[in-house]
C-alpha cells in the first residue's frame, strides 16, 4: 500500500523538475573528448596546412550534443518514461533518425580512422555497414525495442533502459553509415541512397499501424490516471504510431528528394542552354543597325 501510494504521489505532477546528472556527465565527456581529439590528435593526423575539423563538423557536433541532451534529460525523458508513449516514440526518433547522422557528419574521416584503425574493427564496421545488413539490423532493433514485454521491463530497470538506448544509437549509426558516414568507401551511389532511404521509410508501416489500431493499452505502465495534456491511452498510442510512420517517413522522404535533385537536377539548366553562343567580338544589335540594313536592301520587284 505504501509503495502504491508513493507511486501515485510521484505520478501526480508530470512536470516536476528532475535533474539527471548522468546526462550532463555524458554530454560533457563527449564534448571534452571531441575537443581533445581535434586539438591534440588532429594536427598530427592530417597533412600539414589542412584543418583537422571543418565548420560543418563543428555545427553538426553541436547539433548532435543538443539532441542528445534534449532527448535524455528533463522534461522529455521523464514524460516519455512515465506518462506518454508518444513522447517515448519521439525520444527514440531523435536517437535513431536525427542524432546519428549529425554525429557522423560531425566526425572527420581521420578521426574515425584513428578510432577504429584498419584491422579487424574496420572490417567488422564495414561488414555491418553494408546497406542490406545495416538496414535489417536497424529495423530488427527498432521492432524488438517496441515489443510490449521489452518496453515494460525497461521502464522498471535502469541499466536495461540505458542499454536499449545505447543499442538503438549504435545500430542507427551503422544504418546511416552508407549515407553520410565519414568513410566514402562505405557510401552507396545517389540512386542507391534514395532507394535505401525509401525502403527504410516503408518498414515501420506495420508496427505503426498496429499501434494506431490497437484496442486498449498496449503498454500497461502508460495506462495511469494522470493524463498529460488530457490525452487518453488510445490517443497517446495513435499519436505514437503517427510519429513512427509519418514523422520518420517525412524526414527520410525529404532526404530522398534532396539527394535526387542534388545529383540529377544540379546543373541541368547549364546543360540545356539553347541560346546562340556569343562570339568574343560580337557587338550588341541596335535599332540604328536595323534601319540601316532596311535602307540598304533593294526594294522588291513588281511582278504585276
Amino acid at each position: 500500500m505504501l509503495a502504491q501510494a508513493a507511486d501515485t504521489a510521484i505520478s501526480a505532477d508530470p512536470w516536476r523538475f528532475q535533474w539527471h546528472p548522468e546526462v550532463w556527465v555524458l554530454v560533457g565527456f563527449l564534448t571534452a573528448a571531441f575537443v581533445y581529439m581535434i586539438k591534440v590528435i588532429g594536427p598530427n593526423a592530417v597533412p600539414p596546412g589542412q584543418q583537422a575539423v571543418s565548420r560543418k563538423n563543428t555545427y553538426a557536433f553541436v547539433g548532435a550534443m543538443a539532441l542528445l541532451w534534449v532527448a535524455s534529460d528533463w522534461p522529455l525523458h521523464d514524460i516519455s518514461e512515465e506518462y506518454l508513449y508518444s513522447a517515448h516514440m519521439l525520444q527514440h526518433m531523435m536517437l535513431s533518425y536525427f542524432l546519428p547522422p549529425l554525429a557522423l557528419l560531425a566526425t572527420p574521416e581521420w578521426l574515425l580512422r584513428v578510432l577504429i584503425g584498419d584491422g579487424g574493427t574496420y572490417r567488422a564496421v564495414r561488414f555491418l555497414s553494408k546497406p542490406v545488413i545495416a538496414g535489417v539490423l536497424f529495423n530488427l532493433v527498432a521492432m524488438v525495442t517496441h515489443v510490449p514485454l521489452v518496453v515494460n521491463a525497461s521502464l522498471d530497470n535502469g541499466p536495461l533502459h540505458y542499454s536499449l538506448h545505447f543499442i538503438v544509437v549504435l545500430f542507427s549509426l551503422l544504418m546511416w553509415m552508407p549515407v553520410v558516414g565519414p568513410f566514402k568507401e562505405f557510401h552507396m551511389g545517389p540512386l542507391g541512397k534514395c532507394i535505401y532511404l525509401f525502403l527504410l521509410s516503408v518498414v515501420p508501416t506495420l508496427p505503426a499501424a498496429w499501434l494506431t489500431f490497437a484496442e486498449g493499452a498496449v503498454y500497461k505502465p502508460y495506462d495511469i490516471p494522470v493524463r498529460v495534456f488530457g490525452w487518453s491511452v488510445t490517443v497517446d498510442q495513435q499519436l505514437a504510431g503517427a510519429i513512427m510512420k509519418i514523422g520518420g517517413g517525412v524526414f527520410l522522404w525529404t532526404l530522398v528528394i534532396y539527394i535526387f535533385f542534388k545529383r540529377f537536377a544540379n546543373g541541368y539548366g547549364d546543360k540545356q542552354d539553347y541560346r546562340r553562343p556569343v562570339e568574343p567580338d560580337d557587338e550588341p544589335l541596335t535599332t540604328a543597325d536595323v534601319d540601316r540594313e532596311f535602307a540598304s536592301s533593294a526594294p522588291p520587284h513588281d511582278v504585276g
